[in-house]
């Protein structure tokens, strides 16, 4: 059974209203007016002059558990929402493992998931790590992205986006955080390059909630359990208002489990946000040893993913 030993975030110095970002991008103040009173955005995290390289660094760095265990580390993986982020042949990654010590891993990326790739990288790394059979292998997953296009600044109806990081220890057995479930849904229709026909976008919003409904009660179903057995969701940081649909789907009443309070601080942070939110939600006591929690995240194209977990 994989699990997540630890968990650690770097959130950029830059305090950004998000009212600059998308004013830079020609929104009119209505439409700011609907992503700050409606879909819950005030500011998002940035570091204009920092590159990727200096962003894997940190959320690596932010991660103590790593310190003095590197040769541990069987495999890296940059969990990405964007499909290229550097001209060739520079290698963001790899110059930041040399850096902290990780040259000695296999080290590459995944992005097919797009901002679904870190759930993705999550259940990877278990996969590869039980195999190994070495008991003290571990995989490090980091999440990060640079938000250095006007597409990979906003998303319409859906998030303004942030460049917090995050960086997760794995491995396969352990008894911290425990993989329960998993399931992941592609619905491949969506995928129309980074600009969606309007007429289809409007469809995709329609299907949205039902979609992410569906996956989170699969994978809490391949748990074993039920939608009443999760005691929170760590989501990925869209629209409140799309989310109020999800939670009637799952028949969930009110928001208490639902973990958005990251969401006005630091924006929709590509794959990191679950992780994020969850660093938050356990230095804030708001998990607790024992409890179920979800996990979820959706990618342009369009993937659906939720994992369940035992804290």
């Amino acid at each position: 059974m994989t699990s997540i030993e630890a968990v650690a975030a770097y959130h950029p110095p830059v305090r950004t209203p998000v009212g600059d970002c998308l004013r830079e991008y020609g929104l009119r103040e209505a439409q700011i007016s609907v992503y700050e009173r409606f879909y819950g955005f005030r500011y998002v995290r940035l570091d204009p002059g920092g590159s990727l390289t200096e962003q894997l660094v940190a959320a690596m760095s932010a991660l103590p558990e790593l310190r003095g265990r590197e040769d541990r580390i069987r495999y890296v993986m940059h969990a990405r929402s964007m499909p290229v982020v550097a001209p060739y042949p520079v290698n963001p990654l790899l110059e930041a493992c040399r850096k902290v010590g990780l040259e000695h891993a296999e080290i590459f990326s995944v992005s097919q998931h797009a901002c679904a790739s870190a759930l993705l990288a999550v259940h990877l790394a278990g996969t590869m790590l039980a195999t190994t059979g070495d008991p003290d292998a571990r995989a490090l997953v980091v999440g990060a992205d640079k938000a250095f296009t006007a597409s990979a600044q906003a998303v319409v109806a859906a998030g303004v986006m942030g460049e917090s990081a995050s960086a997760v220890l794995v491995r396969a057995g352990g008894d911290r955080d425990r993989v329960l479930g998993y399931a992941t849904r592609t619905h491949g229709r969506y995928y129309q390059g980074p600009w969606m026909p309007d007429e289809l976008g409007v469809e995709f919003q329609d299907h949205y909630p039902d979609a992410l409904a569906e996956v989170i009660e699969a994978a809490v179903r391949s748990a074993g359990l039920g939608i009443d057995d999760i005691a929170l969701i760590l989501p990925h940081n869209v629209n409140r208002m799309s989310w109020m649909r999800v939670l009637r789907l799952l028949g969930i009443r009110g928001a208490d489990r639902l973990y958005l309070v990251n969401q006005a601080d630091i924006g929709h942070c590509f794959c990191s946000d679950s992780f994020l939110n969850h660093e938050t939600a356990r230095l804030t006591s708001r998990l607790r040893r024992g409890d179920h929690y979800v996990m979820t995240a959706v990618g342009l194209g369009a993937t659906f993913s939720a994992m369940v977990l035992e804290h």
